[in-house]
């Protein structure tokens, strides 16, 4: 019986820190799609982890490539959480997100724990559930 018990604590308490997490994880992706909505790039861009930061070296240049290539994320009609799964060290986010045309997106935001929080280190289209190409 002490056993189970102790299983049981442990078992709540990993789900606790699952829970915490996720929600800090939704807490940057919907920050993130906030400074979008309100075109702010400089601050959507710290969001990003350094290496994105790297590879677009300026707000400008980020804004520029969401804009073009994820409109649905700078302008969202809609956005809930699915699942929140670990994977290489990080985390993977699923979001579905509907645009202002009423169509809808997965998409897939790779999340990796920093010195200064949770960033984003990628984001994915995904097919919609039940589709394959």
């Amino acid at each position: 019986m002490r056993k189970w018990m102790m299983g049981m604590v442990f078992a709540v308490g990993l789900a606790g820190a699952a829970m915490a997490q996720g929600t800090e994880i939704e807490g940057v992706i919907s920050s993130q799609i906030e400074a979008f909505k309100a075109d702010d790039f400089a601050q959507a861009f710290t969001f990003a982890a350094p290496s994105i930061r790297g590879i677009f070296r300026t707000p400008e240049n980020f804004g520029r490539m969401v804009t073009q290539g994820y409109p649905m994320v700078w302008r969202p009609a809609d956005v809930t959480y699915l699942d929140l799964r670990e994977e290489a060290g990080g985390y993977i986010q699923t979001v579905r997100i509907e645009d202002a045309d009423g169509v809808t997106h997965f998409l897939a935001y790779s999340m990796i724990e920093t010195g200064d929080g949770w960033k984003i280190s990628g984001v994915q289209l995904l097919d919609a559930p039940g589709m394959s190409a």
